[in-house]
């Protein structure tokens, strides 16, 4: 089959040829000569265009954008931090108690230690005046339930009063609600928490040293337990409503003070909080070739 170039100039509008030749087209008298004159028309029209592109300058190619890194995901829960320095949060839950808290704040006061105190919801509403005094002497308010029962064994309606009603009644004695929770028990789970976080903007504290002072009602006990096991970032356990605690309290405080630990909030902690380093992977040299011992004949 052959190609009538002629046609495909036409279309271009560029062939020069005299008006009778057009006429020939249009009666179709187009001789197989003049096909191959069209024909090496066309294929110097090509080179052509091949050369003015070969003298064109390739684009310069677009700049290549670096992969952004992944934002990282923040942390909502915590029982200890990662610190640079001997700083430590004494909590004390289950207040606050209408004789042993003020005793508490007293000490805490001579000593010049701020701490952090989980409130029974119950109990917040029915002394908001301790609840003022714990807020304006430094210390940190948080959220430990209205009743203190598992919130894992909880409807998703109980679980909302428990915490709801907790942080309403720290609001109305402060005037702002909690930003942080302690779950009873620390019963808990990553849906809990993240529930938790979403809906109050609270962030989940647990800890990281229990004297297990709610069980051995023993002073000693307490203090020897916590000193044993305190180390920066630690987030320590502790219940101001049992007197064995509370008068654990000085000499536990001057014997930490003594080692040098600092004392603040759990949200001052958690301020100061970094990614934990992760060891560097060494890579193992080939050990040598050990020598092989030639045997001696007959061995």
């Amino acid at each position: 089959m052959q190609v009538d170039f002629f046609k495909i100039f036409l279309k271009c509008r560029k062939f020069p040829y005299p008006s009778t030749f057009f006429h020939a087209i249009v009666r179709g008298n187009i001789q197989r000569s003049m096909n191959r004159k069209f024909a090496g028309l066309f294929a110097g029209f090509i080179l052509t265009g091949l050369c003015h592109a070969a003298d064109t300058p390739a684009p310069a190619p677009s700049p290549q954008v670096a992969p952004q890194a992944a934002a990282p995901i923040e942390k909502i829960a915590y029982s200890s931090c990662h610190v640079d320095g001997p700083y430590i949060a004494m909590t004390f839950d289950d207040g606050p108690s209408p004789t042993l808290t003020p005793k508490l704040l007293d000490i805490l006061k001579a000593h010049g230690i701020k701490a952090t105190f989980f409130l029974i919801g119950q109990n917040a509403a029915e002394y908001p005046d301790i609840v003022k005094r714990i807020v304006a002497e430094g210390h940190e308010v948080g959220n430990h339930s209205w009743s203190h029962p598992q919130l894992t064994k909880l409807s998703a309606e109980g679980q909302h009063a428990e915490i709801e009603k907790t942080s309403d009644a720290i609001k109305n004695a402060i005037g702002k609600p909690p930003t942080i929770m302690r779950p009873p028990y620390g019963a808990t789970s990553p849906f809990i928490n993240h529930w938790l976080n979403k809906e109050f903007g609270m962030k989940i504290i647990l800890w990281s040293v229990d004297p297990l002072d709610w069980k051995y009602h023993d002073s000693a006990r307490v203090e020897r337990v916590i000193l044993a096991e305190a180390k920066p970032g630690s987030i320590i356990l502790s219940h101001d409503i049992h007197a064995t605690t509370v008068a654990a309290m000085p000499d536990l405080f001057d014997k930490l003070q003594a080692k040098g630990y600092k004392f603040v909030t759990v949200s001052e902690l958690i301020a100061m909080d970094k990614p934990v380093p992760q060891p560097k992977t060494e890579t193992a040299s080939a050990s040598p070739t050990p020598k092989q011992k030639h045997k001696k004949n007959g061995q």
